[in-house]
């Protein structure tokens, strides 16, 4: 494994939770990362991405203004801190370290992914 991620849960509607992916066996300092989510039936989504130094952010219309990424390369860790969370965030989501310096919102560009975590909100 060399993506984990972890902190996911079930937190009521305007909850918060902050899920963490952790990198093992390689660095990922060099790679733009990004979450994704999916639920059943539907194709993985980009939720929010950052470029390798943190320079650089991208997020979902869906999530801009509640959710917060940020990574801290000595740690070879990416967070994502997601606040007032509604039900409609209910999903497994996936980190993934991308191809390149940058992040990217297409899930084909990215080569790394952890194995999920489970985010339940409940209304």
């Amino acid at each position: 494994v060399q993506l984990q991620a972890s902190g996911g849960g079930l937190v009521q509607a305007g909850g918060s939770l902050r899920l963490s992916c952790a990198a093992s066996r390689r660095t990922f300092s060099n790679n733009g990362l990004g979450w994704f989510r999916q639920t059943p039936g539907n194709e993985r989504e980009f939720v929010v991405g950052i470029s390798w130094n943190a320079a650089f952010t991208g997020y979902a219309d869906s999530v801009k203004g509640r959710f917060t990424i940020s990574r801290d390369n000595a740690k070879n860790t990416v967070y994502l801190q997601m606040n007032g969370l509604q039900p409609e965030d209910t999903a497994v989501y996936y980190c993934a370290a991308a191809l390149s310096a940058t992040y990217s919102t297409d899930r084909t560009r990215y080569r790394y992914w952890g194995q999920g975590t489970q985010v339940t909100v409940s209304s």
